[in-house]
């Protein structure tokens, strides 16, 4: 449904004669396909959300190419950006500011409703009303409809804003880490929602996190992102089990397993991760670090890591990675063999 091709955005910072920008993303590559959930995942700064608006049409793009059903989705003009908003909704990260809270839940979805499907009234639009609340399973509907945000839970706030983008009846929803404001109790029925969304309309989902546990549980495949780059690509089950990138492990082993306590990902421990000094912060995207953006903090990295980008190698099927040590160079680093961030006592350990 959606493809992302080279997609790149700068952002310009500094005062008069100041002619440096941000690179908040760099050459990235996606496809949304319709039925199907692409996790995007990285930690905060990665970029997430700018691809997300990106997509959404919200900023403008430094380079690259977004195609939604094979043709140019490069909008021009308001009523262009009608027509692609109404086939691809976004549904943001914040339910307590996505929603105005001087108006009520009737308000907004009628807005909606009309934006989209004609200017409905009566008895029509009441119907309409009704089958988008029951469709984020908000019942029964007179309960909720004339409802100001700050009478509602978050997790019922969320609803009502994915009511809203399907008011549009669209074809893709991007949504920006739709749970991380919510309680952890109420995070899974938001994604079993999602999931269903997708199973009985046949929506394509880009979902953006910066939790891998949950990206396994919701999404078919996931993308790693860093510091404005793909790092990692595969179907979720084998990107969060078997991860490839340094990168990818690290996430992993910092998320809790009770399964695993004390158990190690990729050669790395939680305990590793903390001790051996490869934690701290991503880099600066006004001035990016050259070859792996990761290489400042990976514990696998060579001289050629610090000089020229990876590419993105195959590494299983339907899978990849920007990592050296998938390719046949034969300066390329060893995973496993740490050469960054180890203590000699550690070098002898067992």
């Amino acid at each position: 449904m959606l493809v992302a091709t080279g997609l790149t955005k700068h952002f310009p910072v500094g005062g008069v004669g100041v002619r440096k920008v941000v690179h908040a993303v760099d050459g990235v590559d996606l496809e949304l396909r319709r039925g199907s959930v692409l996790a995007v995942v990285g930690e905060s700064g990665s970029g997430k959300s700018t691809v997300a608006r990106l997509l959404a049409q919200l900023l403008p793009l430094t380079a690259g190419q977004v195609l939604l059903d094979g043709h140019d989705a490069r909008v021009r003009g308001r009523k262009a950006f009608r027509r692609y908003v109404k086939r691809v909704q976004m549904i943001f990260q914040d339910p307590f500011g996505s929603l105005n809270p001087v108006h009520t839940v009737r308000y907004i979805l009628t807005r909606s409703v009309r934006i989209h499907r004609g200017r409905l009234r009566g008895a029509e639009l009441e119907a309409a009303l009704t089958e988008l609340l029951e469709r984020v399973h908000l019942t029964p509907a007179e309960r909720y409809v004339d409802s100001y945000p700050h009478e509602l839970s978050g997790g019922q706030r969320q609803r009502v804003a994915i009511a809203r983008a399907l008011a549009a009846d669209p074809e893709v929803l991007l949504a920006d880490e739709p749970i991380s404001m919510l309680d952890v109790s109420i995070r899974l029925g938001i994604l079993n929602l999602l999931q269903d969304l997708r199973d009985r309309l046949g929506i394509a989902i880009l979902y953006i996190t910066h939790d891998i546990a949950s990206a396994r549980y919701f999404a078919d495949r996931t993308t790693v992102l860093y510091a404005g780059r793909v790092m990692e690509t595969g179907d979720s089950e084998s990107v969060t089990q078997d991860p490839k990138h340094p990168y990818t492990r690290l996430l992993v082993a910092s998320a809790p397993d009770p399964d695993d306590l004390g158990g190690t990902v990729g050669g790395l421990t939680a305990g590793e991760v903390r001790e051996s000094g490869i934690g701290g912060e991503p880099p600066s995207l006004i001035d990016p670090p050259p070859g792996c953006r990761f290489h400042p903090r990976c514990p696998f990295a060579v001289d050629l890591c610090r000089r020229e980008v990876p590419d993105l190698f195959d590494v299983g099927a339907g899978r990849t990675a920007a990592c050296w040590a998938y390719s046949d160079r034969g300066d390329r680093p060893v995973i496993g063999q740490r050469t960054t961030g180890v203590r000699a006592d550690e070098e002898a350990a067992p």
